[in-house]
């Protein structure tokens, strides 16, 4: 790896960082598990699409630029530096479009990429179910083939996203007959299918960022299966990988937290227990760990590698390493963490909904027990749990 940058890439952040400091919102939108926080999301996908910003690694043909996976994390770390909105569409153009550009024909891609990148198309994701959460192979919800569509029934729960998005991406069983991981297929639903009822699901504080849906005979094209029949446990392999790898959670979101964490450090320090300096400095090395650590692969896979097994180790990593960092926030606002003024100075604001969302993180994405289980069975090769 190498850690100097060209010219060009020189060159191209500055670009980005000037168009950032352009178009990013002067005030934070608002949240996203909200309708007018989906729309307004929605909306800043708009204009970074127009401003050739919506997905930087994709190809142009698809609503891209073409840049490679180096170019991507300096985005990303112009991005978050920026302090710009989350993005609504990540189930869309961090998990599916990668794994469409793998295993979709090429009408599928002409299909569906374009209007993913142009956010006219919102995805949700649709692989739990009430008893298949972190053990996805147990999944029940069926289809089977009927002429050219297939009948859908069953339920999915944890829809990420699902509450206001356009379509959901869903592993289904299309063999009756199979169990675990056989007989599977990755099937693409329209949510306003005649058949698909979408139920939000409120949040501690009220908000909907899941939802369940239901198919009750929902009747998609078999034009709408991603890859072969009965291979969907494959391709949702491949799915999870870019959700536990590379592009889900770049690290240059970390790297902004661990300044935000520094600057309230230097805030509220003076009055703190001493101890929590040295949390601070640790999720500073952390996410800078992280950051090098991604840029490597980044390297490797430029040059014809592959990520595998240790995307669990990644997906670990970051996710015990953001509640650390929201842990030690909290701990330093004391009880000031849930009673802060509306405008708060920007390094006390967020920190306790940051927290409650990073709660999540060793959850989703395959639980951290599990991933655990991956690393000891596929990278140190000990025997099965």
């Amino acid at each position: 790896m190498d850690l100097t940058f060209t010219p060009e890439q020189d060159a191209f952040r500055a670009e980005a960082r000037a168009w950032l400091a352009a178009h990013v919102p002067e005030r934070p939108l608002p949240s996203m598990d909200t309708a007018e926080g989906f729309r307004l999301h929605r909306e800043w996908e708009r204009v970074l699409h127009d401003g050739g910003y919506a997905m930087v690694s994709w190809p142009v043909a698809y609503g891209g630029r073409g840049c490679n996976l180096i170019e991507w994390l300096i985005f990303e770390e112009e991005y978050w530096s920026a302090g710009a909105p989350g993005r609504v569409n990540q189930n869309g153009i961090f998990l599916l479009g990668p794994t469409l550009m793998e295993f979709g024909t090429p009408e599928q891609r002409a299909r569906y990429l374009p209007k993913m990148a142009r956010s006219e198309e919102v995805w949700a994701q649709g692989w739990s179910e009430p008893n298949a959460g972190s053990d996805m192979a147990a999944i029940r919800t069926s289809a089977r083939l009927d002429g050219d569509q297939y009948v859908l029934n069953g339920q999915k729960t944890w829809c990420s996203r699902a509450a206001f998005a356009d379509w959901i991406f869903c592993l289904v069983r299309t063999d009756p007959k199979s169990e675990r991981h056989r007989g599977l297929s990755f099937i693409l639903v329209p949510l306003d299918t005649p058949g698909v009822r979408v139920r939000p699901i409120p949040q501690l504080d009220g908000e909907t960022g899941f939802a369940e849906v239901f198919f009750d005979e929902a009747r998609v094209p078999r034009a709408n299966r991603l890859g072969e029949e009965h291979q969907g446990w494959k391709i949702a392999m491949a799915t999870a990988g870019f959700e536990r790898g590379l592009m889900l959670r770049s690290p240059a979101r970390f790297q902004a937290t661990a300044r935000r964490l520094r600057r309230l450090w230097e805030a509220r320090g003076a009055d703190a227990d001493p101890a929590l300096r040295d949390l601070v400095v640790r999720a500073w090395m952390d996410a800078e760990a992280y950051s090098l650590s991604t840029y490597a692969t980044a390297s490797r896979l430029i040059a014809g590698g592959s990520i595998g097994a240790e995307a669990s180790l990644n997906k670990i990593f970051w996710s015990e390493m953001d509640v650390r960092m929201h842990e030690t926030a909290l701990a330093l606002l004391g009880a000031d963490a849930g009673f802060l003024p509306p405008v708060a100075p920007p390094e006390a604001a967020g920190w306790l909904d940051g927290f409650l969302f990073s709660l999540a993180g060793p959850i989703y994405a395959g639980t951290n027990e599990i991933q655990r289980n991956v690393i000891a069975e596929r990278v140190l090769g000990l025997p099965r749990d």
